[in-house]
């Protein structure tokens, strides 16, 4: 059972979604916040898996939220559920670690399995966000700079996992392609993420992108699991 708490500043919103998401038997919605502030309270008491994050709210937006959230519960993960697809938010809510970012008019199917996916670990982005994040990130000349120094401490091998892992390979997806144990592939994982200076696999897939390890077309919504 997938624990989801909704956050966003629209009653009608929240409700709907609420709605939505209990038809599915294996997500149990267990808090509506009206802000990122309720969110911070209601996830310490409810301690939900994913939470479910809308960015431009009074109090405190999404993005201050998802950022000590992250702080306060490493393990939690935010998918963050917006109309906005403006580069400024999405940098900022990939930034305070963010593990997806989708928009509002995403389908429902695709928004359950985005959060199953997500409490498995797995990072999704939207098509249309992720060209935007690719493409701010390769105008930012110190950022640059700094991933093609950290791509090249890279060795070959964990270049090879590092282009899977941007596709959308899960850990065990990748071990099989690369005729290694699953658990080794996760340590290779771990020392990218740690080489790269990122925190989850959606940044490491950005980095991927913006060094042209892989191509825009390569890139799926969600960005195979960290777990196995």
């Amino acid at each position: 059972m997938v624990r989801v708490l909704i956050c966003d500043d629209q009653t009608v919103v929240r409700e709907g979604l609420a709605a939505i998401l209990s038809t599915d038997d294996e997500i149990e919605v267990v808090g509506l916040a009206r802000n990122g502030e309720e969110a911070l309270a209601l996830a310490a008491e409810e301690r939900p898996d994913v939470v479910l994050m809308d960015l431009n709210m009074p109090v405190m937006n999404g993005v201050q939220a998802t950022q000590r959230l992250r702080h306060r519960h490493p393990t939690l993960r935010v998918l963050i559920l917006t109309t906005y697809a403006d580069d400024a938010w999405v940098i900022d809510a990939i930034r305070a670690g963010a593990a997806g970012y989708l928009l509002k008019d995403t389908r429902r199917d695709d928004l359950v399995a985005a959060i199953k996916g997500t409490a498995e670990g797995k990072s999704f982005l939207d098509p249309a966000v992720a060209g935007k994040l690719m493409r701010q990130m390769a105008e930012e000349p110190a950022a640059r700079s700094i991933a093609t120094a950290q791509v090249e401490a890279l060795t070959e091998r964990e270049l090879e996992v590092l282009r899977l892992l941007a596709q959308g390979y899960s850990n065990p997806e990748i071990a099989q392609r690369v005729h290694l144990a699953a658990g080794t592939v996760r340590n290779y994982v771990s020392t990218i993420l740690q080489k790269l200076g990122v925190g989850d696999r959606t940044q490491a897939a950005v980095v991927a992108l913006q060094r042209g390890l892989i191509s825009h077309s390569d890139l799926k919504t969600g960005f195979g699991s960290d777990r196995t």
